[in-house]
């Protein structure tokens, strides 16, 4: 199984799929919403192959679900359903 890494932080997004050997860094912040992830990540990866997708969240989860907004990202955290076909699917 090739599984994609997604580490958010508040200062970069990390991402690495199996039989890569460096991540790859993405600025985030305190404007970084999780659409803008998304969209973010969709572009570095789109060449990458994998089968399950593994997120690192700097927030409370409940269910594979956030549940409160994290302190240094931008809002739209909670209620982001990250299975649906628009967010970081696997292939």
């Amino acid at each position: 199984m090739r599984v994609l890494v997604i580490d958010v932080g508040g200062s970069h997004i990390k991402a690495l799929a199996t039989g890569h050997k460096e991540p790859v860094k993405i600025p985030s912040g305190p404007h970084l919403t999780a659409q803008q992830m998304v969209r973010s990540i969709r572009k570095v990866v789109a060449k990458w192959t994998y089968s399950a997708v593994s997120i690192g969240y700097p927030g409370a989860v409940l269910h594979g679900k956030a549940v409160s907004e994290p302190r240094n990202l931008g809002s739209g955290w909670v209620g982001f359903d990250s299975r649906t076909p628009s967010a970081v699917r696997s292939r």
